[in-house]
């Protein structure tokens, strides 16, 4: 695979230091495409309207609405404390934090007194944005900014939707009996793959420690990053909860058959392709999130598996867990009904983000309690 578009920036950057110092790792190339302070697709100021990707957030508000009450759930199962701390990692321009926020004072104000929301975010310009965003709140002393996780949270919650894919990851490949690295090179029509050995010898103990055996020829992606980041926010949590919504499977299912060629994919404009070499800097790329992984390196640092489940059946039950308040009420015209309805069956379709995209929650310190978004449908 090569690169044949003019070169980006960051593109020159990139070969530059691969002419200077040889190959490096998709890691690197990828934590540069994505987090480069200049020209980074994710450090730079967010394009309106969004054009490389949907998320939950886009669909609907039902969708920080349903967080809320989980959230303000899991205040009620550790204590009601004041102080309790909502964390989101990787909270972009700040639409989701509003979201939540937003319904909060509304509906629970006494937990909306209690909490404090921390938005982690690396782009500066993007934390920049949410200050506009969710300015009642900065007033009222409930929403600050950051752009890293930070010191203990002695109650509370981190949580993140659609940052573990995100995170820059390592790609393998096994030739005969041995575990070979693909790196980035550079070739007489641009970025390329080359064959290494591996980087580091924690990428083979990755793959043995979660009993996966790649075929012959397969691809795969190894996120070390997740792993130091669920461990991070592990020592950060004293008591609560970690919420990780993502696209991904278990382990089994991850490095199987099905995925010979990996999980990489380049998003632009909405569409998806294999070519991540067309235009470093500003491209999405995406990996599929490794489940076990999260769940047994959090567990290392003491956080607990409280459950896995489906985005469908997270909303179905938190919607239940609200008598279907946000999709029907005798506030709302039958029209508005019928919208709320629809953008409802967007996040929860099982063709789509419903069965596509995992809840992973864990808890540490506490006793979890009946989640109302794991208990049976």
């Amino acid at each position: 695979m090569v690169s044949r578009s003019e070169p980006t920036p960051l593109a020159l950057i990139l070969a530059e230091r691969i002419r200077s110092r040889g190959p490096i790792t998709f890691a690197a190339y990828m934590e540069a495409c994505l987090y480069h302070p200049l020209y980074g697709y994710y450090t730079t100021a967010e394009q309106q309207p969004r054009r490389d990707y949907f998320t939950s957030v886009d669909a609907s508000p039902l969708f920080g609405r349903l967080l809320a009450r989980q959230f303000q759930q899991m205040w009620c199962v550790t204590g009601r404390q004041d102080g309790f701390c909502l964390v989101e990692a990787g909270a972009g321009t700040g639409r989701l934090a509003k979201q939540i926020l937003d319904f909060t004072a509304e509906t629970f104000p006494e937990f909306y007194e209690a909490l404090r929301f921390i938005a982690v975010e690396r782009s500066a310009a993007r934390r920049a944005a949410q200050s506009k965003l969710v300015e009642p709140h900065v007033a009222q002393g409930k929403f600050t900014s950051q752009a890293e996780l930070g010191d203990k949270i002695t109650c509370g919650c981190i949580f993140s939707n659609e940052l573990i894919d995100a995170m820059p990851v390592h790609r393998l490949t096994r030739k005969g009996n041995e575990l070979w690295e693909m790196y980035v090179g550079l070739g007489k029509n641009g970025f390329c793959d080359e064959m290494g050995p591996l980087s580091s010898a924690a990428l083979g103990e990755y793959l043995l420690e979660q009993n996966i055996h790649l075929n012959e020829g397969q691809q795969a992606e190894v996120n070390l990053a997740a792993c130091r980041w669920i461990e991070e926010a592990a020592q950060r949590l004293e008591r609560g909860f970690v919420v990780t919504i993502d696209y991904g499977h278990d382990a089994k299912e991850l490095y199987d058959q099905r995925h010979m060629r990996g999980t990489l994919l380049a998003y632009e404009r909405h569409r998806a392709s294999e070519d991540w070499f067309r235009a470093p800097g500003e491209q999405d790329l995406t990996a599929h999130v490794n489940f076990t992984a999260l769940d047994s390196h959090g567990r290392r640092n003491g956080l607990v598996r409280t459950g896995l489940t489906s985005q469908s059946n997270f909303l179905l039950l938190l919607a239940r867990h609200g008598n279907f308040a946000d999709l029907q009420s005798e506030e709302m015209s039958e029209a508005e009904q019928t919208q709320r309805r629809l953008l409802f069956k967007t996040l929860i379709n099982p063709e789509g983000m419903g069965e596509t995209f995992q809840v992973l929650i864990q808890h540490k310190g506490i006793d979890p309690g009946n989640l109302a978004a794991l208990q049976p449908l």
